[in-house]
């Protein structure tokens, strides 16, 4: 019975802790899932990079289309689940288990998040310091205030930096 307290705790510390940083695992609606790939501009063998990438719902879309896509994922058991999903992709596909705001960024055309609003103006400004320009960064739910956007759709927004 102690074992199996503890790997509920486990659980529930893996999902929790990632609020801290990010958002919660929800995954992204299909009709955004192809809404966001749109709106990203890539161009076959472009990169998109995914901050918080839960269950690779978009990078396993993104490889369908021709594209490379890293994902970053804080929660150890999303990461497992991700690269689980996308290994089948595992020419095009990257999963990388740790906080992607402390890492450094790969180079990439494109941004997906689906970040806590709280979030998104610390995301701005680490954008504005990506040494990779320009790239479009799409957003799924929440906007960044004071930020021009470039386009809406489905709740799906985009910016362009440059």
């Amino acid at each position: 019975m102690t074992w199996l307290l503890f790997i509920i705790g486990l659980v529930m510390a893996c999902f929790a802790g990632v609020l801290l940083a990010g958002a919660p695992y929800l995954p992204t609606l299909t009709p955004q899932v192809k809404t966001a790939l749109e709106l990203a501009g890539l161009k076959p063998g472009e990169t998109l990079l995914e901050l918080g990438c839960g269950d690779g719902k978009i990078l396993i879309a993104a490889a369908r289309q021709g594209y490379k896509a890293v994902g970053y994922e804080l929660n150890p058991i999303m990461a497992l689940v991700a690269w689980l999903r996308t290994r089948r992709y595992r020419r095009q596909v990257k999963i990388i288990w740790g906080d992607f705001w402390r890492r450094d960024w790969p180079p990439a055309a494109a941004i997906f998040v689906f970040l806590l609003p709280k979030h998104m103006a610390k995301l701005d400004k680490k954008i504005m310091l990506y040494p990779h320009m320009p790239v479009n960064l799409v957003s799924f739910a929440f906007a960044i205030q004071g930020r021009r956007l470039q386009a809406e759709k489905q709740n799906v927004y985009l910016y362009k930096y440059r």
